[in-house]
């Protein structure tokens, strides 16, 4: 794709923060248009996260215009809002890849730039490394007096401030009183009448010289008379409630200012160069909104959260070619089904309601249905909670967002053996959002754990009757299936418990005169498909395991007697996965069988399509017949 950056002219002069910050800042405001103009034109020629990126235009060219970037560290949380950044950030020619393979990483990425200082993409992560970065910067200082010291800001949406490590940070920081600040981009209220001249005219005086001298200068003054100290300071408190809202900050131990115009470039400029010197923690709090200067993307921002290659012209995305259900939706429709049978069932999710097809049962059962926003943590002890009472909890959760919440999975679920239901959604490869939304581990980390039945289905209609199976069983349970669609078979309507622990046989193939070796595929989830390309050009049998754990033991022991070569097969990593327990359960008994194990490598998968890079991994049929012919022959 090609863009003519004389469209922009004015943001051509600030493709780099050195660039920026030699503009005068009555220009700033053609920067921002013209770098969300070309935010609108790279994304909808591409695909990638637009809405948020939309809403950060002017936070983005204030925080570069002020602070001296990259030696002064600014902190974006999640990333999806980053876009704006990396434009400015010498990688405007290169936005139109991003999210594909070999292309921009979708979030900040330290490896891609001096300007990206943490890399991300789970939530809520800013403020504790914000506040490490700030620890070092002291600490350098020290070292070096001569030096300037280096800042330190904190970018965090209200989303991932629901989060308790956000607020595990925000005490510490409160405690020890680094210079460090946190800025949060609060896009769900809209801006209510106290967010006006007044309000940035009152956030202007709070976080000014003036102020701060002369609130700083009384504190020392009164401290030597405690009533007089504590009066002063109920007055100042009762002065900032009247024209800002009350908050919880000032009790962590911030300095709290705002709320202002996320959108008027110069009121951030002006804040943040007040507030770029200050003492001790600081808290500046913004009003944007998400999807910015594209009406569409305004009025529905979670659809625009991440779009597809779009017409901006026509005010709406373009429908997707039709397609079988995906998992998700499987799952979904499965929850509606259950629930309208079973009064006790109590769906719990991350704040991914859409994300996991929950959509539709938060409204036919909003008694049922719990998004606890994002606090993974508090989801997993929530649900043992509501099964302790007697009630049939299921997490709705992404494999990689499961991994946050591990120690309240053993903890609070597994050693307790209380029937939760796991339905583990994106396990295996996610593809564009890269390696921090990949599910590789969730079978490594998962079977180890007592209690657990684990199973990985095959397909759509799979999926619906193991999660049947989960919701059914006296114990912890997971299903985990993967992003996208299935292999398109017929679902059936009726739901029927599997017996627990038993594959099935797929096909049979035993040794012929031109391959005297005779090879047993065993796969493990939604790979079925590869594994029956590979067996019919190897004259190899496959079986569907169904069950990671307990692993059918029996169906092994038959395959080990009947076949000389045991191919394992799934979408997790190698590395401690469904191959390995394969693997002890053959050298227990003494098998000395040749056995491969195919999964994903010991790296953390790159960006791309599930596609891509199934192929690049030799995870497809045609892939996954050469490994097992290079192995045959090593």
């Amino acid at each position: 794709m090609t863009v003519n950056m004389a469209d922009y002219p004015n943001l051509q002069k600030a493709l780099l923060p050195t660039d920026l910050r030699q503009l005068p800042q009555e220009q700033l405001h053609s920067v921002c248009d013209e770098l969300r103009a070309y935010l609108l034109n790279c994304v909808s020629k591409s695909s990638g996260h637009f809405a948020s990126g939309l809403g950060t235009v002017e936070l983005t060219v204030a925080l570069h215009y002020v602070y001296n970037t990259p030696y002064d560290r600014v902190i974006w949380d999640v990333g999806h809002q980053a876009y704006p950044h990396k434009i400015i950030t010498g990688r405007a020619d290169k936005i139109h890849t991003i999210r594909q393979k070999d292309g921009l990483h979708p979030f900040p990425w330290r490896e891609e730039s001096e300007y990206d200082t943490l890399s991300v993409g789970h939530s809520s992560t800013s403020i504790s490394a914000a506040l490490g970065m700030a620890i070092a910067a002291e600490a350098q200082h020290d070292a070096n007096p001569s030096e300037d010291i280096r800042k330190v800001c904190a970018v965090i949406g209200d989303g991932a401030m629901t989060a308790g490590m956000a607020f595990e940070a925000m005490n510490h920081a409160g405690d020890i009183k680094p210079d460090m600040l946190v800025v949060l981009n609060d896009n769900d209220m809209s801006i209510s009448e106290n967010v006006g001249a007044l309000n940035t005219h009152m956030a202007k005086l709070l976080s000014g010289n003036l102020y701060t001298t002369f609130r700083e200068s009384g504190k020392k003054l009164l401290s030597g008379i405690p009533p007089i100290k504590e009066l002063a300071s109920r007055a100042e408190e009762h002065l900032k409630g009247m024209v800002v809202p009350s908050t919880i900050f000032e009790e962590l131990g911030f300095n709290y200012i705002g709320p202002i115009d996320g959108h008027d470039v110069d009121a951030l400029v002006d804040t943040l160069r007040n507030m770029r010197d200050l003492k001790g923690p600081q808290f500046l709090h913004i009003v944007t909104k998400k999807g910015k200067g594209y009406d569409p993307a305004e009025q529905d921002p979670i659809k625009y959260h991440a779009v597809p290659k779009f017409d901006p012209s026509l005010d709406s995305l373009p429908k997707s070619a039709p397609s079988g259900p995906t998992y998700s939706k499987v799952f979904g429709e499965w929850l509606c089904d259950m629930a309208a049978v079973d009064p006790k069932l109590m769906a719990i999710t991350p704040a991914m309601r859409e994300g996991s097809g929950m959509v539709e049962f938060a409204k036919q059962f909003p008694k049922q249905y719990f998004d606890v926003a994002i606090a993974e943590q508090h989801a997993v002890t929530l649900a043992a909670g509501m099964a302790c009472e007697g009630y049939n909890p299921i997490v709705a959760i992404y494999s990689s967002f499961l991994q946050r919440a591990y120690d309240q999975l053993i903890h609070d679920v597994a050693i307790m053996n209380l029937p939760v239901l796991f339905a583990v959604d994106r396990a295996g490869v996610v593809g564009a959002d890269g390696p921090t939304h990949q599910g590789s581990f969730d079978l490594s980390f998962l079977r180890c754990i007592p209690n657990l039945v684990i199973m990985t289905p095959s397909d759509e209609n799979e999926c619906r009757q193991m999660l049947f199976t989960g919701h059914k069983l006296d114990k912890p349970a997971v299903v985990r299936y993967p992003r996208g669609t299935g292999m398109g078979v017929d679902i059936e309507a009726s739901m029927t418990a599997l017996e627990i622990g038993k594959g099935r046989v797929i096909s049979t193939e035993t040794a012929s005169e031109c391959n005297e070796t005779s090879i047993a595929i065993l796969n493990f989830g939604t790979f079925l498909g590869s594994a029956i390309y590979a067996a019919k050009e190897l004259d190899a049998s496959v079986v569907d395991m169904r069950f990671v754990k307990p692993l059918d033991v029996a169906l092994i022991d038959e395959l080990a007697a009947s076949h000389d070569v045991l191919v394992t097969l799934e979408d997790n990593a190698i590395a401690g996965g469904a191959g390995s327990y394969v693997n002890e359960y053959l050298n227990m008994r003494g098998y000395d069988n040749r056995v491969l194990n195919l999964g994903l490598p010991d790296n953390f998968i790159k960006h791309g399509t599930q596609q891509e890079i199934y192929q690049e991994l030799e995870l497809d049929g045609k892939g996954v017949e050469n490994q097992i012919r290079h192995f045959m022959v090593s």
